[in-house]
């Protein structure tokens, strides 16, 4: 099992954990996991490569056009970009939706 705290170093992410009592999170995050799953599982890939660049578009869809019902209907993208918009000294980059115009 890869080192989670190495990693996000690597990607400047801040490593947290979920905290207690919160199982609609753990919830999302265990589907999240399962549907990469199918995505593998599913697919034969020619190469590493062809994997990655699929998982990266599977990403990509995921958090910008799949609707999520613990976000009220809304896009994980919409989501951040509303906690941006409230409280912008927790973010260190500026949250795009690329599905639309940004203003």
């Amino acid at each position: 099992m890869p080192n989670n705290t190495r990693e996000c170093a690597v990607l400047k992410i801040e490593h947290g954990l979920i905290p207690p009592r919160h199982p609609q999170t753990n919830g999302m995050v265990e589907r999240f996991n399962g549907r990469i799953s199918e995505v593998i599982v599913q697919t034969r890939f020619a190469s590493l490569a062809e994997q990655k660049v699929t998982m990266e578009n599977y990403l990509k869809i995921y958090n910008y056009h799949i609707l999520q019902k613990a976000l009220d209907h809304e896009t994980s993208i919409q989501t951040m970009k509303k906690g941006q918009e409230n409280k912008p000294e927790l973010f260190k980059k500026r949250v795009y939706d690329l599905t639309r115009l940004d203003v």
